[in-house]
């Protein structure tokens, strides 16, 4: 076989109207450059939302942003002082008092022929808002009840009863020990009996009447 023609040349024609321009071979174009990204000013927004101009002063957008609930909260006026009348709360309060005054003074043992079942009698001196003087004799037990009473019917003012002096099976008609109790008994019954709130209970009415 023998070898191929060679390819002529082919040249076109120059346009019609206007020189002959060079054509670039058919590529594809470059892509646009990308825009840097710039994020845009949160006061210019802030700004422009609020409706003014975006070279106005930054404390402008803050100061006109405030709503009226921020008014009505921080320039509210203090409200207007008020008198209360606690005269009557104070005059019956003081009503519940009618005890001046209370003391153990004194004691005495008592027991049996056979000298079983001995116990002690605690005697009571309570001075009245009229005048007058109460002569009451009470055991430690009953002492000891009245707390527990109290305790049931005030539990929110625990902090006020104070406790009892403590028990001794061994030294308890020993003078000193005796002496001690009445001491921790003058102090219990003065702090219940000069307290309003204990003061008229029916639990130490009870107890100084019975």
């Amino acid at each position: 076989m023998g070898e191929p023609p060679p390819l002529q040349q082919q040249c076109s024609a120059p346009p019609p109207n206007g020189p002959e321009q060079h054509q670039r071979p058919d590529t594809e174009s470059p892509a646009p450059r990308e825009q840097p990204h710039m994020q845009p000013d949160a006061h210019a927004l802030a700004a422009d939302g609020a409706g003014r101009q975006p070279d106005a002063p930054v404390f402008w957008s803050t100061r006109h942003a405030r709503s009226s609930s921020y008014h009505s909260v921080n320039h509210t006026g203090p409200g207007p002082i008020q008198l209360e009348d606690h005269s009557e709360d104070q005059h019956e309060q003081s009503q519940g008092c009618w005890a001046r005054s209370v003391t153990v003074d004194d004691y005495t043992v008592v027991s049996g022929a056979s000298g079983i079942g001995a116990y002690v009698v605690w005697h009571c001196t309570v001075r009245t808002l009229k005048g007058g003087d109460m002569n009451i004799r009470k055991r430690y037990s009953e002492f000891d009840r009245l707390r527990d009473n109290l305790l049931k019917s005030f539990p929110h003012a625990e902090g006020s009863i104070p406790p009892l002096p403590r028990k001794s099976l061994v030294s308890r008609f020993r003078p000193k020990f005796l002496e001690h109790r009445k001491n921790g008994l003058n102090h219990f019954i003065s702090c219940i009996l000069l307290n309003p709130e204990f003061a008229a209970s029916p639990v130490l009415k009870d107890f100084v009447f019975a």
